[in-house]
């Protein structure tokens, strides 16, 4: 029946999103010359939302690179292959690996963070203004001068992600309540194949939670940036997005998802951050 389908169909992205964001995630994947079309070559560096890792990109950056895209979807300090204990991690950290990959590139590229790395891009932006062609925040954090993290959530109504967050007893690291991990992030797929990518989930290090944003008009403030929200999003709901991007933002896109669209609409993602390569500066 179509449910088992749409089952069977969820499991299988899902599956082949793991399977990509663990091999090569940090390589550049060159197209060959038969799968490049009339379209332009972007460079795509993807990055990731706190607790998971370059694994979340594996079916959006397939779908990039078959189009002839260029795509690196790096594991930030402590996610994914890299092993780093929370507790020596910083948003030095962070930074210091998106800039060591922007500075091989001979290109500028187009620089995508996901949810709470909205910061990070926004700080490495800052510091390499004229190798980021454009800044594209997924339902991220897009502050302002100064704030951080922590300072953004006080206050947040109606995150089931922020009403179950919680600091280990340590502080050195951040979680969700298990039991509401996929309520808060990825409710618009099976629990099945929730369930198959579950163990990928790491603890955030605190320390790059609490770090204060340090960005100027004259470096981050050209970038033209793009916004892409996710409407049924409860970890980062609609509202508190669109008061984030209000009148910062060269042109917003809108998907019908939950906070990771990477999951539940990889295509249609792909084809945004194909579009947004396509559009004038």
């Amino acid at each position: 029946n179509q449910t088992m389908k749409r089952l069977k169909l969820s499991i299988s992205l899902l599956a082949l999103a793991l399977l990509a964001g663990c091999t090569n995630s940090t390589n550049v994947q060159t197209p060959t010359q038969e799968s490049i079309s009339e379209v332009k070559k972007e460079t795509y560096l993807l990055v990731h939302a706190a607790w998971l890792g370059a694994w979340e990109w594996g079916s959006v950056a397939e779908n990039l690179r078959e189009k002839g895209h260029a795509v690196i979807a790096p594991d930030l300090p402590g996610h994914g292959k890299d092993k780093t204990s929370p507790a020596d991690i910083t948003m030095d950290d962070y930074v210091s690996t998106l800039l060591d990959i922007i500075d091989k590139q001979e290109e500028s590229v187009i620089l995508v963070g996901h949810s709470f790395n909205g910061i990070t891009v926004s700080r490495v932006a800052e510091l390499r203004p004229d190798k980021v062609k454009k800044l594209v925040f997924l339902t991220a954090f897009l502050l302002p001068n100064g704030s951080s993290f922590m300072s953004a959530v006080q206050g947040v109504k109606g995150s089931t992600a922020v009403d179950n967050f919680y600091l280990s007893e340590d502080k050195t690291f951040a979680m969700v309540k298990e039991d509401e991990i996929q309520n808060s992030f990825a409710h618009d797929i099976p629990k099945e194949a929730f369930d198959q990518a579950k163990p990928n989930i790491v603890p955030e290090p605190t320390a790059p939670l609490m770090y204060e944003l340090e960005i100027t008009d004259d470096n981050f403030g050209r970038i033209p940036k793009y916004y892409i929200e996710c409407t049924l999003d409860r970890a980062i709901p609609i509202e508190i997005q669109r008061a984030m991007y209000k009148d910062k933002v060269k042109k917003v896109y809108s998907i019908e998802s939950s906070h990771t669209p990477n999951f539940s609409k990889p295509t249609e993602l792909a084809n945004i951050l194909e579009e947004i390569g396509e559009e004038n500066s």
